[in-house]
């Protein structure tokens, strides 16, 4: 924050004396650099800003992680994951106890990375767990392209891809203390930010597109702040805070690959329920590659204390959860949100 104008802007954060305002921030990586940051201590009393359902692991059903389960208990089946879903819980168990007790679970660092294991070990069938929004769904169709061209039949996901819109547009209908929402910038970077500009013009919210550094986050809460606070009635309106890797069109080749492979479809998001066509799935002529992933409706949920779906659709702070830093942390997480360093109660407990 070296620069003048970011000294300026967040010293009118500050000192901001107006209406309150809350402020959702989407996206994942957003929660985790604002708790790093330490911005939210750094702000007014007057702006709140809350976490969101953009943490992919957060959001993933228990019917998902079971159904990785009873894969991993087929012969010659291999279940690859990134690290962080590893320790989410299940109905029963999470996919790190399972892998304890000898299932056949690989972490990997990129879903082409099962390349390799599919040409070393062609008799196993190797299914990799598709957890993610439109950020990521890229790589899992390129992995599918990859599976094609060298014709490899031993290669099949299992998807819980998520697109964010249909979900901010339910907590715009469902939540009306959220004033603005600082826009997921890895999101807008793939299909741009048009989706909220009709969302700002439909339910009269403003919305930030914002990047990850400190610099540019204060940048975006400024731009909604000023904005927002001018009057008693929030006007729509949909601003661009991250230049540099997002228009408002996005990028057409990466949606172009998205839409060769998948298709719309509803999802089931964890601690919040079925949202109409807010998921992907692969197309009828690509479900060769499938391991069942039209089928995951169910969020059978194993701790019924819980609270992750009131944290991320902003209804409580995760202290408010009452497993928060008692039965529930990351050590023995028995929620979603305590998982990945993107989850809000984790992200809250490691910098409170």
């Amino acid at each position: 924050m070296a620069n003048t104008g970011i000294d300026e802007k967040l010293n009118f954060l500050k000192s901001y004396s107006g209406r309150p305002l809350s402020i959702m921030e989407i996206c994942g990586s957003h929660t985790a650099a604002i708790s790093k940051s330490g911005l939210r201590q750094l702000i007014s009393p007057k702006i709140e800003l809350i976490s969101g359902p953009g943490c992919p692991v957060c959001v993933t059903p228990t019917s998902y992680i079971d159904r990785l389960i009873e894969l991993v208990e087929k012969k010659n089946t291999v279940v690859c994951v990134f690290g962080d879903m590893l320790r989410v819980p299940g109905s029963s168990e999470s996919l790190s106890e399972a892998k304890g007790r000898g299932a056949k679970v690989e972490m990997l660092f990129s879903p082409l990375d099962m390349i390799r294991l599919a040409k070393k070990e062609p008799e196993k069938t190797f299914v990799f767990a598709a957890v993610g929004f439109e950020t990521t769904t890229p790589a899992y169709a390129l992995l599918l392209s990859e599976a094609e061209e060298e014709k490899l039949e031993n290669i099949k996901i299992l998807t819980s891809l998520k697109t964010m819109p249909q979900a901010v547009s339910l907590l715009c209908e469902e939540n009306e203390k959220i004033d603005g929402f600082l826009a997921p910038g890895h999101v807008c970077a793939v299909r741009g930010y048009s989706e909220y500009a009709e969302l700002a013009g439909k339910y009269q919210r403003g919305f930030a597109v914002s990047g990850f550094e400190p610099e540019e986050l204060v940048e975006a809460l400024y731009e909604l702040v000023n904005r927002l606070g001018k009057s008693e009635k929030t006007e729509g309106f949909a601003i661009n805070c991250y230049e540099k890797a997002v228009s408002y069109e996005g990028n057409k080749r990466a949606e172009a690959l998205i839409n060769k492979y998948f298709e719309s479809a509803d999802a089931a998001w964890r601690g919040i329920g079925v949202i109409k066509n807010s998921g992907l799935v692969l197309k009828k002529e690509y479900e060769k590659f499938d391991m069942g992933s039209r089928e995951l409706y169910e969020d059978n949920v194993r701790f019924k204390a819980c609270r992750c779906g009131e944290v991320i659709c902003g209804k409580i702070r995760p202290d408010e959860c009452p497993l928060f830093e008692k039965a529930c942390t990351p050590l023995a997480p028995k929620g979603a949100c305590m998982v990945s360093a993107e989850g809000a109660c984790r992200a809250y407990y490691d910098n409170t």
